[in-house]
């Protein structure tokens, strides 16, 4: 056999796996792939192609309402597809319905759809995507025939239903008969990741990675496996069985083809899982955020016989609830979600979570706080060496060496707040004519970013970066004068503690945040960083006018804010809380002894 005859399959299997999920959403959702396409091109092109679709014909509404939302023109994409007064028939105001749900304006397709009539081609589907978006998953299931094309959506939303009502993930018997003579690798854990490293750079997987190098330096053997599907799924067609980063292992589930429905899915990962196991023959399993992680990789766990570990990284159904407003805490899908997070902190044998906040919120759906461990974010690699020069960093990053920079390293998305930013540059403009804001990071809220600096009279004072390379991050730390968290107030914001924040002060950054508990466990009010009221632009002018109007200050700020992370918050130290939870689980054997590594 060659030796490409390997890599040859394998590019095979990824193309048929790419061309079947493009083909599902261009059958199911078409508007919602054109955006997620979008977002994943490089911010200057997106712009580029946006602008492009947004200066289409104002009768060819569609396309210019996807160029709009990409743009994130909020008020032209009301005007283009709401407001237009070119009488638009039902089945176009259905299509341009579909639109603003992609975009997330749920009040605006609601407002189209009012007067179209039921049986108008595209009305029913429009009416369950909308249903689906405000967390009614059986009134959309409901709303759709069982027949034709609306049946297929129907089936597609039945089956995701289904499992967040509590489906089991189902393993065949012919699987469980696989692993009835399972001998565990004493030592050897086996990390289950939604996403990784190298085809993606997030906070999660940095975490991921964080942890995985240091529980190996602590004398443990390591591998990761990430989602089914992925990242071939997300546009990675060259994507291999196995990555290898920094020697770590990051295995790879790639089906030429994934199951037809949310659950059957779930036994299909679950049953590629357990191959992986047999394999690598892990002693204990840890997975992640969120509650699909957490039913497959227990469904394996339980099977082989070892013990699981739940690491509660986030709370997504109050992620997902916080762009909706306040009725989606109500909602059939947010009640569901929180249930399937509890059932699995419940039914892991060890549970890790961030902050206090966090073990506290796990505690009201019923977990002991005493067995839950807290390992919270923390920093390594380049962020343990002494910071470089201000200047040095800016003049790497081609910025203005004699700027006044505020701004932050984050994810670009809704409830980062950093709008509020732009507001703060736009309110000190004519006090400190050399302040600046720097964005180093994408998401959804980006173009929305732009959008408001023009509005009020700043773009040429914002550094919109996009997304940056890992190891330029500690970079753009560096550059800044004052980093920023203004994060506005919601249950999410309330509970997570975000990762940037400790790289900012491991980089000798003062630090400001907004007044929100799960940031305040951060901080030393006034010593390593400050607070301000979350969603006031004027508070936040103040508090940055203060720091950048005393710079001996922001220093000493920064100084101590360093020498706590470096004390207090290091990857090493939670390594040393994992391999102690490992060890309580018994994973820590010999191999005779199968029943101390079985978990008892």
């Amino acid at each position: 056999m060659s030796p490409r005859a390997p890599r040859v399959r394998r590019l095979a299997a990824n193309a048929a796996l790419t061309g079947r999920t493009v083909a599902d959403h261009l059958l199911d959702d078409p508007v919602v792939l054109a955006l997620q396409v979008s977002r994943r091109l490089p911010t200057g092109l997106r712009a580029r192609v946006g602008g492009v679709l947004a200066d289409v014909p104002a009768r060819v509404a569609v396309p210019r309402g996807i160029g709009l939302a990409m743009l994130g023109r909020e008020e032209q994409l009301q005007a283009a597809l709401v407001d237009a007064d070119d009488a638009p028939g039902p089945r176009e105001r259905a299509r341009r319905a579909e639109v603003l749900l992609a975009a997330g304006r749920d009040e605006d397709a609601e407002r189209l759809l009012a007067d179209v009539p039921a049986d108008a081609p595209g009305a029913a589907e429009a009416r369950a995507r909308l249903r689906w978006h405000r967390g009614d998953m059986t009134g959309a299931v409901l709303v759709l025939s069982p027949h034709g094309r609306q049946g297929r959506l129907r089936a597609r939303l039945a089956a995701e239903r289904d499992s967040l009502l509590g489906r089991p993930v189902c393993l065949s018997a012919e699987d469980r008969a696989l692993a009835a003579d399972y001998e565990p690798r004493p030592g050897h854990v086996l990390f289950v990741l939604t996403n990784s490293l190298p085809h993606t750079g997030s906070g999660y997987v940095q975490r991921s990675h964080s942890l995985l190098t240091a529980v190996r330096d602590a004398g443990w053997s390591v591998a990761a496996v990430t989602r089914l599907g992925w990242p071939v799924q997300t546009g990675v067609l060259a994507a291999e069985d196995v990555d290898r980063v920094d020697g770590v292992a990051y295995h790879r589930l790639l089906p030429a083809a994934l199951a037809p429905g949310f659950g059957a899915r779930l036994d299909q990962h679950a049953a590629a899982l357990l191959r992986l196991v047999l394999r690598e023959r892990p002693a204990v399993l840890h997975t992640t955020t969120h509650w699909v992680n957490a039913a497959v990789t227990a469904a394996v766990a339980e099977a082989v016989g070892i013990p699981w570990v739940y690491e509660v990284r986030g709370q997504l159904a109050d992620t997902w609830a916080s762009t909706r407003g306040p009725q989606a805490l109500m909602s059939e899908r947010y009640r569901a979600f929180r249930t399937r997070e509890a059932e699995a902190a419940a039914r892991a044998d060890g549970v890790v979570t961030l902050a206090e906040t966090m073990r506290a919120r796990l505690a009201e759906d019923g977990v002991d706080p005493e067995d839950v461990v807290l390992s919270p974010n923390a920093v390594g690699g380049a962020f343990l060496d002494a910071p470089g020069e201000r200047a040095a960093a800016r003049r790497a990053l081609g910025l203005a060496p004699d700027a006044e920079y505020i701004g932050t390293v984050s994810s670009v998305v809704p409830y980062e707040g950093l709008d509020d930013l732009v507001r703060v540059v736009a309110l000190l403009a004519d006090r400190r004519p050399r302040l600046r804001l720097l964005v180093a990071g994408d998401g959804t809220a980006l173009p929305g970013l732009a959008a408001l600096a023009e509005q009020l009279g700043v773009r040429d004072r914002v550094d919109l970066l996009g997304r940056v390379e890992r190891a330029r991050a500690p970079l753009c730390h560096q550059a800044l004068d004052v980093f920023c968290v203004p994060r506005r107030d919601t249950s999410v914001t309330r509970d997570v503690t975000p990762m940037k924040p400790l790289e900012a002060m491991a980089s000798a950054r003062p630090v400001l945040l907004s007044r929100l508990p799960a940031l305040q466990e951060l901080v030393a009010e006034g010593e390593t960083g400050a607070t301000v009221p979350a969603s006031d632009p004027e508070a936040w002018a103040e508090a940055v006018e203060a720091l950048l109007a005393d710079p001996n200050a922001a220093a000493a700020m920064g100084d101590r804010a360093r020498a706590w992370v470096l004390a207090e918050r290091t990857w090493a130290a939670n390594a040393r809380r994992y391999t102690e939870l490992y060890a309580r689980l018994g994973a820590v054997v010999d191999v005779a002894d199968r029943g101390a590594v079985r978990g008892g």
